[in-house]
């Protein structure tokens, strides 16, 4: 049976689901503040930070949205604060949106905190209406406010705009709503609270004529949309297509450069469904059928996004001639698909003469041909980590994962050679907090020529279970870079202050070339 005639037989049916702690929730899953402490979120509007979200007891501490933020602190001194982060709220919703397709293909954005499903001839495979309202919230896995109704627009108003228990008719309740769920600008919902109407089955009573000439036009398609006098469709959230190609050949094919021609062919024509979108292919994969039924993949990846077909043709061939078991092609292939499951965003950009974009394609060309011949792990490049210490402020990770000019140089020089674990030597130095004059390491004395320092970098205590306490101390250090008389330099690092211990200890933790 087909959706529209299940329609037909089955009342329409809309779940509006309204998160209104989205913002704040969305933050502590990933930092979570003191619970015992209020939090919120701020964002600036003209030259004031104004509290843009709030949690569920926020009202309780007399803040509200809107309020500045030395109000707020004046009425709520412990009050925590985060920066509100619109795109990311936009991405957790989206990302709800897509969750919500178990229960209904028809699943509609309200945003910045809302959806609404349309589960007509839905509910009766998850139990009931109640029983798939519970699933989508755990699903969720946020606060939420749920309300069913026959239409999208009153499911959305009574979510959030009804207050108390909700039961009895739908009609008696959709008119029992405050006006402010018209969402009209104040000015209209002021006229409207002097003119007496306070809910909205008090304008359902007036004519509409009426109401259009003193109050607009906007407000009668609001209140028809909600009573459902009027029609108010969903747009349904649909997942892109897949960027693919295919092609079917009369006779089978077998030779390894008309493959390469006809993934050529195909990726001219991903390229043309990508540039539509603005991405750009990073992992392309080359499906083969034989004609027996047998399947062969080949899959590159590109370290900058593409929709250039040349280079990924050269990669191709370069698997082919790297593959251990070489291509068999029986008697033929007879069929060819090309995917490319892994993209991102690629604007159109201008040609350039600059040296540096050239150099960085030429970079990037020369990891794809590498990774693609000796193994994606087998080319790593440093990728910077948000750590203190230096030892553990980069990270190797495959080069093909990222881009070839990723890793962030440090705000100080930093020797290309580091000793782990750091070697110990003995050094002699002014107090407090001079640098070494005279140092020894493996049995020779090195006289300090040049120095330069010093550069403290505190512990990360916050890593420690027992934190930065008194009996659990976590000592500073304090960087060198020194030269002796030979000329060869050094980086040294004191363990400690002398207020913390008598004799600090010193480190060579690196050498300069």
């Amino acid at each position: 049976m087909t959706r529209q005639a299940l329609q037909t037989s089955s009342p329409r049916r809309c779940l509006a689901l309204w998160f209104p702690f989205l913002p704040c929730e969305r933050v502590k899953r990933t930092a979570p503040p003191d619970a015992d402490l209020p939090f919120a979120l701020v964002a600036r509007v003209g030259q004031a930070l104004r509290l843009a979200a709030l949690e569920k007891d926020g009202a309780s501490h007399g803040l509200a949205v809107g309020m500045t933020l030395a109000d707020a602190r004046a009425r709520c001194p412990d009050l925590l604060t985060a920066p509100h982060d619109p795109v990311e709220d936009g991405k957790l919703l989206a990302a709800l949106a897509g969750r919500m397709a178990r229960f209904t293909p028809m699943v509609a954005l309200d945003p910045p905190d809302g959806l609404v499903l349309d589960i007509t001839g839905c509910a009766h495979l998850f139990g009931g209406e109640a029983a798939l309202t519970r699933l989508a919230m755990a699903e969720a896995g946020l606060s939420a406010r749920p309300a069913l109704a026959s239409h999208a627009a009153a499911a959305r108003a009574l979510a959030r705009f009804e207050r108390g228990q909700a039961g009895g008719e739908e009609g008696l309740r959709i008119r029992a709503l405050p006006i402010a769920a018209l969402e009209l600008p104040e000015a209209s919902l002021s006229g409207l609270r002097r003119a007496g109407l306070k809910q909205l089955g008090d304008l359902a009573s007036r004519p509409m004529g009426s109401l259009a000439a003193r109050f607009g036009e906007e407000a009668v398609a609001k209140l028809r949309a909600i009573l459902g006098e009027a029609g108010s469709p969903i747009t349904a959230r649909t997942a892109a297509p897949p960027i693919r190609a295919d092609i079917r050949f009369a006779e089978p094919i077998g030779r390894t450069q008309d493959v390469l021609e006809v993934a050529e062919t195909l990726l001219e024509d991903t390229a043309r469904q990508m540039e539509a979108r603005r991405i750009g292919g990073r992992r392309f994969v080359l499906r083969l059928e034989r004609a027996d039924g047998a399947l062969r993949h080949l899959a590159v990846e590109t370290a900058l996004p593409t929709r250039d077909a040349a280079p990924v043709v050269r990669l191709l061939r370069e698997r082919l001639e790297s593959l251990a078991d070489p291509l068999d092609p029986g008697f033929g292939f007879d069929a060819m698909a090309l995917a490319v499951p892994r993209h991102e965003p690629l604007a159109a950009r201008q040609t350039s003469s600059e040296t540096e974009d050239r150099e960085e394609e030429t970079i990037a060309a020369l990891l794809d041909r590498l990774a693609t011949r000796l193994g994606e792990d087998a080319i790593l490049r440093l990728h910077p980590r948000d750590r203190h210490s230096p030892e553990k402020a980069q990270a190797l990770v495959a080069a093909a994962r990222g881009l070839p000019g990723a890793t962030q140089a440090p705000a100080l020089p930093r020797p290309l050679f580091l000793f782990d674990p750091p070697q110990e030597v003995s050094a002699i130095a002014g107090v407090p907090d001079g640098p070494p004059l005279r140092f020894t390491w493996r049995g020779r004395a090195h006289e300090v020529r040049l120095a330069e320092g010093p550069e403290r970098i505190a512990p990360e205590w916050w890593r420690h279970a027992l934190g930065h306490l008194p009996e659990t101390p976590l000592l500073t250090r304090d960087y060198y870079r020194v030269e002796d008389g030979a000329g060869t330099r050094f980086w040294l690092f004191r363990h400690g202050l002398f207020e913390e211990q008598t004799h600090p200890r010193w480190y060579l933790h690196g050498l300069f070339s």
